[in-house]
């Protein structure tokens, strides 16, 4: 920077810091890690994978109605584990199914309101293929029979 002015030279070496700097900065920043969003699709067709993923969070784990989002929602989740156990000890099957698949429209009194998602058209939006969504649909309701309360 020799023959320029006092004034230019002294602005030319802040301006070399700075940019030293901010490049040191953002050479860090580059090499910080984010954690990913969780996915939205489970690639999963297995029952139990599928309750976990988008059902846990409303019904709890082990299905009893104590997930995690469960005291914002306004009415309750229902504990899926007593299903066999309302309908005189038999696994009510077809009207799982349905339900699972149509969201409790028109409202099943027992379940309360229709406010669960509608699965099957969520299902059936995750690929092209109708018939994964009903072995979807058909694994989530085997896996609800499975945990039902002896």
């Amino acid at each position: 920077m020799a023959g320029l002015p006092k004034e230019i030279t002294v602005i030319g070496r802040r301006l070399i810091a700075v940019l030293a700097v901010s490049g040191v900065a953002l050479a860090a920043f580059a090499q910080t890690t984010f954690r990913p969003n969780p996915p939205l699709v489970s690639g999963s067709l297995t029952g139990g994978d599928l309750f976990q993923f988008y059902c846990a969070t409303c019904h709890g784990r082990d299905g009893k109605g104590k997930g995690p989002v469960a005291v914002a929602l306004k009415s309750p989740p229902p504990d899926l584990t007593l299903l066999a156990h309302r309908n005189g000890g038999t696994f009510p099957h077809q009207q799982v199914e349905a339900f699972v698949a149509n969201g409790g429209r028109p409202p099943v009194p027992s379940h309360g309101s229709a406010d669960m998602p509608v699965w099957g058209p969520v299902f059936r939006g995750l690929d092209s293929s109708d018939a994964l969504a009903k072995i979807r649909i058909a694994n989530l309701v085997e896996y609800l029979g499975s945990i039902q309360v002896k």
